[in-house]
């Protein structure tokens, strides 16, 4: 669901940079308070996880279309929503400076449909209170689903919305919505799936591991980072070499009114556009997660790990940043 430049206004962009930005800030103080310890490790090696697992895209059956895990929902149910909530933006900012993966002028849409819905909605709304008073294999399953569908359907319109306000006239919104929340309901099914199983997992292997558990097992954090690393490494490394190569939702429904899978610019907002595509030019070492001016599948692979790593040290750092300004304004008090 990474929106291009060509589908938000100028004035749009602003926006959606705001009101993540204002999300975002919110998010860091809320994670500054949290004591919980497994946060700093997590949120690392979650984050590198949701990344090398996004380069999997996923046949939807019957559709010509493929979908991919999108992981804030999975981030919040490990780390909490504010932490999660971080995590997704360090993950779609690198896919968008590195990997020229969404438009520079659509990253704070794009932080906003895949990551604020799926932490703050989906978690906080569905998955949260549903699970409070007990766990089990059954209901984490359902509960996954459901919060995964309702976190996708909400930013499939968004999308959708976002591109009406914009004034993008080559796609209809009736019919563009008729396109999207379909698609996405299909997505969000397979979301929901692939986050239940991994929950489970945890939840039968490591309890604790699971936001404000309660659980006493303990695991070290080298232990952690290999099994976790691992896994990282055969997503990012190899699975992504099988990865779909139909249009994911966003691309598939454009072209079903298009008839390509790209949308050209509004005249009057070119001029950003271009300067947006200069910076991304220069930013993005791997475009289209791959080696420039290379066909080899040696580049995806390279750029599944690298990515991973990028976007897990990151995350890593800003979260032990934050532990550390907390402690000193602890001192300080």
């Amino acid at each position: 669901m990474h929106m291009a430049d060509a589908l938000v206004a100028p004035a749009v962009a602003t926006t959606m940079y705001a009101a993540t930005s204002v999300t975002a800030a919110i998010s860091v103080k809320k994670v500054k308070l949290e004591n919980d310890k497994k946060i700093v490790p997590f949120m690392g090696v979650m984050s590198a996880f949701v990344f090398a697992a996004q380069m999997v895209n996923i046949t939807i059956p019957g559709t010509g279309s493929s979908g991919h895990f999108c992981g804030g929902l999975l981030l919040a149910i490990l780390v909490g929503p504010y932490a999660g909530f971080l995590a997704m933006i360090s993950v779609l900012a690198v896919q968008c400076l590195l990997f020229a993966d969404g438009g520079i002028l659509a990253l704070g849409a794009n932080i906003w449909n895949m990551a604020f819905y799926s932490c703050f909605i989906g978690y906080l709304c569905i998955y949260r209170p549903l699970m409070k008073k007990s766990m089990s294999t059954g209901k984490i399953l359902i509960t996954s689903v459901l919060a995964s569908v309702v976190s996708l359907q909400l930013g499939a319109f968004s999308v959708t919305l976002q591109t009406l306000i914009s004034g993008v006239t080559s796609l209809s919104f009736g019919q563009f919505l008729l396109f999207m929340q379909p698609i996405h309901l299909a997505i969000g099914v397979l979301e929901g799936l692939i986050t239940g199983a991994v929950i489970i997992f945890v939840f039968h292997a490591r309890p604790e591991l699971l936001h404000n558990s309660n659980a006493v097992n303990k695991i070290g954090l080298k232990q952690v980072l290999i099994i976790l690393s691992t896994v990282v490494i055969f997503l990012g490394g190899g699975l992504s070499l099988l990865a779909s190569e139909n249009p994911d939702g966003l691309e598939w429904s454009i072209q079903n009114l298009t008839g390509s899978t790209d949308v050209e610019p509004e005249s009057k907002y070119i001029d950003a556009m271009d300067n947006a595509a200069k910076i991304q030019e220069k930013t993005a070492l791997l475009p289209d997660y791959s080696f420039k001016d290379s066909e080899s599948k040696l580049g995806t692979s390279f750029s599944g790990v690298f990515g991973a790593i990028v976007v897990g040290a990151i995350s890593l750092g800003c979260c032990v940043l934050l532990k550390t300004f907390k402690r000193k304004d602890d001192i300080l008090e």
